[in-house]
């Protein structure tokens, strides 16, 4: 790591100026890392410093006694005669993109930038000039010339601002680059706070400078996602071209703090299910129920409240759905990502002419019609999940997401406005997982806290009869399995389709792909697509096609 952190700093001169800064401050040394361990969560004093990409280094610093760790981004500064450079720079690029072709992406918009930009600077022509006499020189040079003198320490600084600014996140680009980054909260110019997966809510160091500039980034942010903010329209919500989510509350009538918005960051790759195991949010037992239940088409909704981890859950529990079954997803915004190469993908159109708008609603109808194996349903919030419940009794297997705490809370959401389920319609829902954020020991942790059995609706019983065959226990942070050798979808529903004539044989394949879950833990095969391939192998060849002997 040594060899890693001095290449680090001949390569960024600025990070060597703030540990320097920092150190003599403070009289510590922090330690330079390229990834971070879950177990930092369990130490007293955090001094380290992450490298994200240069030019970029996130410093995590302070101990839980001085009560949070200190969340500060390091990267390129420009000075006030480089501000300069920036501004003349800009002024350039804009007007010579007139004369350019629109990009048709985003790679196309970095070369287009990188273009404009070395024409737009003259690398050396500033050599050891004063910062006096380079001003004068900029003030002789654009008009004749159109090109700006820069060193070439100068030129690298301007490039990553003026890549941050166009095509990046402007300010946030430091904490968007962390890969630990779940959430950006920020309220006003300088209230800028991140929910970290390793160490929760932390504030940063981020500013916007002045009312001015935040609300300049706001605007540019709200037309990446084509839904320009304004003060006569203060609120938009929408995804970024990377997937990522903002939802933007603009002008200080509205919100009196200052303007706001909140980020959910997009991963590319999304969470395994043996690292939610690994996490702790899921037990194996848990895992292999809910591979016995996707892989044979039961009807599922991940329910909870916000940030307890439904997305997330869902996404990692698809890889347990065959390889072979045609997927079809409606969602307001791209969040939900199935591994089938059968995905029928669909979102949500809200602005334009009421004619020209689509609703889940309407996508979920279009659905119904186009021979899903899987419809999923990023959240259910509306008249669609009357919809997804008819879907159900068709025989399409429906999965969603869901705002509810619980499981009798999320039946009476159900069943009452705007939704609307008929109560003797809940028993074609099969599953509900519900999901929780909660603080156990100080720590901030996401756990399912129970996987409840929708039996159905009994008269007699006065309602709706559910069977938890997964609970947690908060005490000793595990999970139970009070449903073994007492599963009513097991034993009623999926060994009934299966055609065993002993219906407590399904448990011994329920404990088979939960030893398949376990190896992979304990071999500390994690990676989605490791993972996601172990799972097809078996789809595919049974035991034999495991890469491990169970």
């Amino acid at each position: 790591m040594e060899a890693e952190y001095q290449k680090a700093l001949q390569r960024n001169p600025h990070l060597g100026v703030y540990i320097q800064d920092f150190v003599k401050r403070t009289g510590n040394n922090p330690e330079f890392v390229t990834s971070l361990s879950k177990d930092i969560q369990d130490d007293e004093y955090i001094n380290l410093i992450l490298a994200v990409g240069d030019p970029v280094f996130i410093h995590l610093y302070g101990t839980h006694e001085m009560g949070e760790i200190g969340y500060y981004t390091i990267e390129p500064l420009l000075n006030d005669l480089e501000k300069a450079k920036y501004d003349a720079i800009m002024d350039l690029i804009l007007e010579r993109s007139a004369n350019e072709p629109v990009p048709k992406n985003e790679d196309k918009l970095k070369e287009l930038i990188a273009k404009l930009l070395n024409e737009a600077v003259d690398i050396g022509a500033g050599g050891q000039i004063s910062a006096d006499e380079k001003v004068s020189i900029i003030e002789k040079l654009i008009p004749k010339q159109k090109k700006v003198p820069v060193t070439q320490q100068e030129f690298n600084n301007l490039q990553y601002h003026i890549e941050r600014n166009i095509i990046g996140s402007g300010p946030i680009e430091p904490i968007i680059r962390d890969p630990h980054l779940e959430d950006i909260h920020s309220i006003g110019v300088a209230g800028v706070f991140i929910v970290h997966k390793i160490l929760g809510m932390m504030r940063t160091d981020i500013s916007f400078g002045n009312e001015e500039g935040l609300d300049h980034w706001l605007r540019s942010m709200s037309e990446r996602i084509g839904r320009p903010v304004s003060d006569a329209r203060p609120i938009a919500d929408g995804a970024l071209p990377d997937g990522s989510r903002i939802n933007i509350i603009y002008s200080l009538d509205v919100s009196k703090r200052g303007s706001s918005f909140t980020m959910r960051k997009f991963s590319e790759i999304p969470v395994s299910i043996i690292e939610l195991i690994m996490w702790g949010a899921i037990s194996c037992e848990m895992a292999a129920y809910m591979w016995m239940c996707l892989e044979n088409g039961m009807s599922i909704f991940f329910s909870g409240e916000t940030a307890s981890g439904k997305t997330t859950m869902l996404n990692a529990c698809l890889a347990f759905v065959n390889p072979k079954s045609k997927i079809f997803t409606s969602e307001d915004t791209a969040e939900v990502q199935p591994p089938q190469p059968v995905w029928q993908q669909l979102i949500t159109r809200e602005d334009g002419p009421p004619d020209s708008r689509v609703d889940t609603f309407a996508l979920l109808k279009a659905a119904l019609r186009s021979r899903p194996n899987y419809i999923i349903v990023g959240e259910i919030r509306g008249a669609e999940g009357a919809v997804a419940f008819q879907g159900m009794q068709t025989g399409h297997p429906v999965m969603a997401t869901f705002h509810a705490s619980a499981v009798t809370k999320m039946i009476q959401r159900l069943t009452g406005d705007p939704i609307n389920v008929p109560v003797t319609f809940i028993d074609n829902l099969n599953v509900a997982m519900i999901l929780q954020a909660v603080y156990r020991k100080g720590k901030f942790l996401r756990r399912c806290i129970a996987i409840e059995e929708i039996e159905g609706y009994y008269e007699d019983a006065g309602g709706v009869v559910t069977r938890a065959v997964f609970q947690w226990d908060p005490d000793t942070d595990t999970h139970n399995f009070r449903g073994l050798n007492n599963s009513f979808i097991l034993e009623n529903k999926i060994a009934t389709k299966l055609g065993y004539e002993d219906k407590r044989q399904i448990y011994k394949d329920l404990m088979l792909r939960a030893r398949i879950l376990e190896e992979m833990k304990e071999r500390g095969i994690k990676d989605y697509y490791d993972v996601l391939e172990i799972i097809i192998n078996f789809y595919k060849y049974g035991v034999e096609g495991l890469p491990f002997a169970i």
